[in-house]
């Protein structure tokens, strides 16, 4: 990956790597879930006990919640499918449209767990919503070249649900590991940010080439 010219990618990446691993080190994952993570109930007005939210407003949590992971594992698998990603997507629609892809797609995530779940309390954490978003754009750019036609369907939109599968299917193989300390994966933020990547995919490109 060459950093210079995936900016916006680096400064993501970073900034996730300094907040998770500093809480991850200092045995506070728990604690800033409750306070930073994204929780549905919240979102619906419910009145939980002052523990829940005491620290971020629920309207931010959906990029705090970003921010923070479980564990190592479940930031490093997080981690690999955006820088590459990330980086080719960035390539795309430069760094404003890349960071305004994946801020976006993360309350596209939180809209789509609502959704799943209003009145869940359960914390969400981690970036794989906002990187589905990114996923989803990365699938449009480049699935022409990486797929080939089924029938009536095109190379491109098989190329999307194969990236929307493996991306569940590891998220979910973490889950079955342990790896995010339970079973419950948060398929409704996978599905909303998959959906804001797809809307923003043209709208980005041609916003940055609006001039060309």
């Amino acid at each position: 990956m060459d950093w210079r010219q995936a900016r916006a990618t680096t400064v993501l990446v970073v900034a996730t790597i300094i907040v998770s691993g500093l809480v991850i080190m200092t045995g506070s994952a728990g604690y800033a879930a409750v306070v930073a993570g994204f929780i549905p109930a919240l979102a619906s007005g419910a009145a939980l006990p002052a523990a829940f939210g005491a620290s971020v407003p629920w309207l931010l949590t959906p990029l705090t919640s970003a921010l923070l992971h479980a564990n190592f594992i479940h930031l490093m698998l997080n981690l690999v499918m955006l820088v590459y990603c990330g980086q080719m997507t960035e390539r795309a629609v430069g760094a404003r449209g890349l960071i305004i892809l994946y801020l976006v797609g993360a309350y596209g995530a939180a809209a789509g767990q609502w959704l799943q779940d209003p009145a869940g309390t359960a914390p969400m954490v981690g970036a794989s919503g906002a990187i589905s978003a990114v996923i989803a754009a990365y699938s449009l750019y480049y699935g022409q070249m990486r797929a080939k036609p089924l029938g009536p369907v095109p190379a491109s939109v098989l190329h999307v649900l194969w990236l929307a599968a493996a991306w569940i299917g590891i998220q979910l193989l973490t889950g079955l590991a342990g790896l995010n300390g339970d079973l419950r994966i948060a398929i409704g933020a996978h599905i909303g940010g998959f959906i804001v990547g797809l809307v923003l995919a043209r709208p980005l490109l041609l916003w940055r080439y609006r001039g060309a």
